[in-house]
């Protein structure tokens, strides 16, 4: 099931708007040095294309004299699992006053992709590009996607801090402080970094507030690390000290008025004898604020393709239940495998692209058509729709299951894999890869696209228009893919439904059987779920 949620139109109504909040993190590596005496100041422009123009979305902050900047700006972005969002970041070596863009900043390479992309893989790294695709060196940025759409919370938080080490010769300490989240891997991410405070041992740093999900995943015994730093202008920052503690802490430490913790350098205090702290950081104040405002992916909300109406079916059960009537008559047991894809499940509500809608991985079978309508509604409140809309990895699985089939000698079976989605696919060189695979086994894929989306690409996956080709130009060995866009389909009968549907499927079932010189026995239909979608 994914949480592709397509907007309903309904006459005389605008329709809501629904998306994912999503937040973007970015750090970079091995940056040109454009700077004749120091090293570059880097910051990173956001834009996103609308209309064929490119515009600017935001920019993060500059980090001065730095090769290797990890930006403590967040893009906040709204993610639309069923429209292309292509987006571009663009590094300068930064000449304006307080971060703004001039005509004298140098271009340290850009990187174009989709938000789609950043989504599926939650943590993409890509090279750097100079005018014209040429490489910039080694240079890299890392692009980091969390959603906080099912987790709208916030804290406000406050920093100070009292008698902290003084670094310098001639003045006082410059401090800023960095907030880090630990992940469960051990890894950590930066998820605020203060302004400098000049020339001052008792630093007052401003308020700021950061998303629960990014400060502790939303979980609050998570460990968070802060570290102060004296500031130096040319990126060599001297470490004043650092304390380990968890939200739970802050809030409780907070209401009993004893929030402060010492600041240790470890390396003092294991030379010093006497050493105690190098000054305390005191969490001046702790606000939290939570929106309970539905998700735009919820199904009860009525901008969602899969808003459950007791009074009519949605889309997707109206051509699940159509085409599936019709190929259960060719199956025996009248056993249907049903699968979702592009949602979080429980109980970890970890993004799957192939799980079983009955939540039985052991038998994602369900009894008859009926059985698949009944998982799917039981499903439906139990899972967080996201996404993005990945379809190889559900036409992998029947293909397997067809190998299997295939490898006995006979191919007795013959598998029909119904795909619903209300949006385009977004892994489509690994699909495509997939539908040439799976033209070379007893199997036939069907995409019914729901909903008011450009399916236009999807017409590349149809064999009808010259023959499919994988990225790497191998063509499929027999059109085994049927799309349909029910919008054009939707005031027929449920009969000529699915009519339309499945009229290449006969004649895909001959040419693999006469291909392989098998005579044909009976078919398998196997129903896949799909995107936001995932009817199965």
């Amino acid at each position: 099931m994914s949480g592709d949620s397509e907007r309903a139109v309904v006459p005389g109504v605008v329709p809501a708007p629904c998306a994912s909040k999503v937040e973007l993190r970015l750090s970079c590596r091995h940056l040109l040095d454009r700077d004749p005496l120091t090293k570059s100041d880097p910051s990173v422009v956001l834009l996103q294309q609308t209309q064929g123009q490119w515009l600017q979305v935001d920019r993060t902050e500059v980090v001065k004299s730095s090769l290797h900047p990890v930006f403590s700006k967040v893009f906040t972005v709204d993610y639309y699992f069923e429209e292309v969002q292509k987006l571009r970041f663009e590094v300068y070596d930064t000449h304006g006053p307080s971060g703004l863009s001039c005509q004298d900043d140098d271009f340290l390479g850009g990187m174009e992709c989709t938000l789609g992309q950043i989504v599926a893989q939650k943590k993409m790294t890509r090279p750097l590009l100079l005018r014209f695709g040429r490489n910039a060196g080694k240079s890299t940025i890392t692009v980091i996607a969390e959603d906080i759409s099912g987790n709208n919370g916030y804290v406000e938080l406050s920093f100070q801090a009292r008698k902290l080490d003084d670094k310098d010769l001639f003045s006082k300490s410059d401090p800023f402080l960095e907030l880090y989240r630990v992940n469960d891997d051990g890894s950590e991410q930066l998820v605020y970094r203060t302004e400098v405070v000049k020339n001052n041992l008792n630093p007052v740093w401003e308020p700021f507030k950061v998303s629960l999900n990014s400060l502790c995943s939303c979980e609050e015994t998570r460990p968070l690390k802060c570290l102060v730093w004296d500031y130096d202008s040319r990126g060599k920052h001297d470490f004043i000290g650092e304390f380990t503690t968890t939200f739970a802490a802050m809030q409780k430490a907070f209401e009993e008025e004893q929030a402060q913790w010492d600041c240790v350098n470890a390396k003092y205090k294991q030379k010093k004898r006497n050493y105690k702290n190098s000054g305390v950081v005191i969490l001046a104040d702790l606000k939290v604020a939570i929106d309970f405002t539905a998700s735009n992916g919820d199904p009860r909300n009525s901008c969602s393709l899969h808003h459950i109406n007791p009074y009519q079916p949605n889309e997707y059960l109206r051509a699940l239940v159509a085409v599936g009537e019709v190929c259960q008559d060719y199956d025996s047991d009248k056993r249907f495998s049903a699968l979702g894809f592009g949602a979080r499940i429980p109980p970890k509500y970890e993004v799957s692209h192939d799980f079983a809608i009955n939540f039985n991985p052991e038998d994602d079978e369900c009894e008859g058509i009926q059985g698949v309508v009944e998982a799917y509604q039981n499903c439906l409140p139990k899972v967080q729709l996201y996404g993005p809309t990945n379809v190889a990895p559900i036409i992998s699985k029947v293909a397997r299951m067809a190998a299997a089939e295939e490898h006995t000698g006979e191919a007795s079976q013959y598998y029909i894999l119904l795909i619903l989605t209300d949006g385009v696919v977004t892994d489509m060189a690994d699909t495509r890869e997939a539908i040439v695979r799976a033209s070379h086994l007893p199997m036939s894929v069907i995409i019914v696209g729901v909903g008011n989306a450009d399916f236009t690409d999807m017409q590349i996956l149809d064999g009808d228009d010259g023959v499919l080709r994988s990225p790497r130009g191998e063509p499929a060995l027999r059109d085994i893919v049927q799309f349909v866009p029910f919008r054009e389909l939707k005031n027929a009968s449920p009969a000529a439904l699915a009519k339309c549907v499945l009229a290449e499927v006969p004649k895909q079932v001959v040419e693999y059987y006469s291909h392989k010189e098998l005579p044909p026995r009976s078919l398998g239909a196997q129903t896949g779920g799909a995107s936001p979608s995932s009817a199965p």
